[in-house]
């Protein structure tokens, strides 16, 4: 059935899934045959056009579903894990903190938690939609050179894993250094 749809419908719409996004789609794309450079773009713009309509909309969404126990119950456990996670950073460096949070590709962070985060920490549209843009290109990047090296993917994602782990390390020492 899917053979039907044109694999760059398919990795546009893909790279739309949260968490998902264009930095594990392009890797899967060229899988299936599409040459990177065809891939890149067409993942990256499928990753980037949900992110302004959050940006600009989440609100509306958040006050209706308020309306019902089960969804405030749900983003009130979501919103407390985002800002746990986010708080500190978000605050101090602001879009600095955003663009690295959404440039570290490992899962649970991306485009869409970094909307997320944008949102929950009142950040201005424009600036933010542009740090998100950059972030997505730089991780669909690292994660097209991991590919084009020839790493297999299970080794990728511990290594992803290995990079986020030392970048955080590398993040909290320079935050502790700065409060000082």
């Amino acid at each position: 059935m899917f053979e039907m749809i044109p694999i760059w419908f398919r990795i546009f719409f893909a790279s739309m899934i949260p968490w998902l996004e264009s930095r594990y789609v392009i890797p899967i794309a060229m899988d299936l045959g599409m040459e990177w450079w065809k891939a890149f773009p067409i993942a990256v713009a499928g990753n980037m056009l949900p992110i302004p309509f959050i940006l600009i909309f989440f609100k509306y969404a958040e006050k209706f579903l308020r309306r019902f126990t089960f969804w405030t119950n749900l983003m009130d456990r979501l919103f407390a894990i985002t800002r746990r996670r986010a708080d500190k950073k978000i605050r101090r460096y602001e879009h600095l903190g955003l663009l690295l949070f959404v440039a570290l590709p490992v899962p649970f962070t991306g485009a869409w938690t970094g909307a997320l985060i944008a949102y929950l920490f009142d950040l201005k549209f424009t600036k933010s939609l542009i740090t998100i843009f950059i972030g997505v290109l730089m991780a669909a990047s690292v994660m097209t050179v991991i590919k084009l090296t020839g790493i297999d993917i299970l080794i990728m994602f511990i290594g992803v894993v290995i990079a986020g782990i030392i970048m955080a390390i590398i993040v909290i020492a320079g935050m502790s250094k700065v409060e000082k």
